[in-house]
């Protein structure tokens, strides 16, 4: 049985994942609650992680496209359907449209990428390969990246990597509304 106080210490660890302007408005995209759900098991972490997390969603330097593309790519890469299908449906709303989304699932090849586009996803391989961004693919970055954008990169990749890892290894079941992605 959970502590008394457990709706009130899974509110808190919930509350970093809301945008600093509060609620999304519509609310029509997927909830996640399957995930919310097996995070709200152990109040603690989650909190810990929701901070983490909300960090990169809502404090990054990164503009939401470049942010969005980075996290598809991790859930292709990793073969996590549940982020995968979380981030298709918010793709639109973070700039990627159906096409470029089918590109980042398919690499870096594609010539409709540019340079710095096809580097974000260059590094998101090169991060979950060997926990390094190679020279080639640093200095395309950086020529367009002040460091908070770069580490922003570095994080983004682990933050969600870290979220893949967990809803693969829980088996974290799709939520009925991600079924319809």
């Amino acid at each position: 049985m959970p502590p008394r106080d457990w709706p009130r210490a899974a509110g808190q660890a919930l509350a970093p994942l809301l945008p600093p302007t509060g609620r999304p408005k519509g609310g029509n995209g997927p909830k996640g609650l399957n995930a919310l759900g097996v995070l709200a098991r152990y109040p603690e972490l989650a909190l810990a992680y929701n901070t983490f997390s909300g960090q990169v969603m809502y404090g990054s330097s990164l503009t939401p496209r470049h942010r969005e593309l980075l996290v598809l790519r991790v859930a292709a890469v990793r073969g996590s359907e549940y982020e995968w299908r979380q981030h298709v449906a918010s793709a639109g709303d973070n700039g990627v449209d159906t096409d470029e989304v089918a590109r980042v699932a398919a690499g870096t090849d594609a010539p409709e990428w540019s340079d710095l586009e096809r580097a974000l996803l260059r590094s998101v391989d090169e991060l979950l390969g060997d926990a390094l961004i190679g020279e080639e693919t640093w200095a395309t970055l950086a020529a367009d990246f002040d460091d908070h954008q770069l580490m922003d990169v570095v994080f983004t990749v682990g933050a969600y990597d870290v979220l893949a890892m967990a809803l693969r290894t829980f088996g974290v079941p799709l939520d009925d509304d991600l079924m319809q992605q």
